[in-house]
């Protein structure tokens, strides 16, 4: 049985769409980072980062106490490795998985963020950081588009790689980005919005999704607000002068 520590975000889609892939049995412990939850004591022993989602394995490979395990990339290769599922035996299939999987965590993931964050989130529309974040994106989808050349998936069959970078795609529209540009970035959307265990991790965040407040200074706050007293004291807020 897998805790997971969640909420209906890019990161947190990646994980439950493992865990229905492989019919883990898992139970959500929801963690509304728009209220804050992500400083609670509790949670901060498992994701030292604050951020979902985190995981609680409580029978790991080796028989012993439940294991943590948090960052999103980490998480699925655990699971992965641990199941000897969606991950290549082989070496060179490992190695593009490998690869294409912390491309996701150190590309697109950060510079979707960024991207979202100065389009939708930031109080002060700066366009040098929209244009740059938002053509950043429109770079990378170019890099999958032509990776996808002559191949259904990343890195062979289907694996942890696409399962991290579906849900950083799907919002192609909220990222300013013209999906018809990139067709077979477009077929290999579809061809994973089609898979049933995909479509069922997307319905399990959905309770999860109408109960988000809505951004106002406050959510802001503490979503952007964040210094290192956040983690000391469990507060948020801007860092003193």
């Amino acid at each position: 049985m897998i805790d997971l520590y969640y909420w209906p975000t890019p990161n947190g889609h990646k994980i439950t769409i493992f865990l229905e892939e492989t019919g883990t049995p898992y139970t959500i412990r929801p963690v509304n980072i728009g209220k804050g939850d992500q400083f609670d004591p509790a949670f901060l022993k498992i994701a030292p980062n604050n951020r979902i989602p985190a995981i609680v394995d409580h029978e790991p490979a080796d028989g012993g106490e439940p294991l943590s395990v948090f960052e999103s990339g980490a998480i699925l290769l655990y699971l992965a490795e641990k199941q000897g599922r969606f991950i290549a035996p082989d070496l060179r299939g490992r190695a593009a998985t490998l690869e294409w999987l912390f491309w996701q965590m150190a590309g697109l993931g950060p510079m979707s963020g960024q991207n979202n964050h100065f389009r939708a989130y930031a109080a002060e529309k700066l366009p040098y950081a929209i244009a740059r974040y938002e053509n950043e994106v429109n770079r990378l989808y170019g890099v999958m588009d032509k990776r996808l050349e002559g191949r259904d998936f990343l890195a062979g069959d289907y694996s942890i790689a696409d399962m991290a970078c579906y849900p950083w795609v799907v919002p192609h529209e909220r990222q300013g980005q013209n999906i018809d540009e990139f067709p077979r970035l477009k077929a290999w959307l579809a061809r994973i919005a089609a898979r049933p265990a995909v479509q069922r991790a997307y319905e399990a965040g959905k309770p999860y999704q109408a109960s988000q407040t809505p951004m106002d200074d406050e959510r802001r706050r503490i979503l952007f607000g964040q210094t290192a007293a956040s983690i000391a004291t469990g507060k948020h807020g801007p860092r003193a002068a």
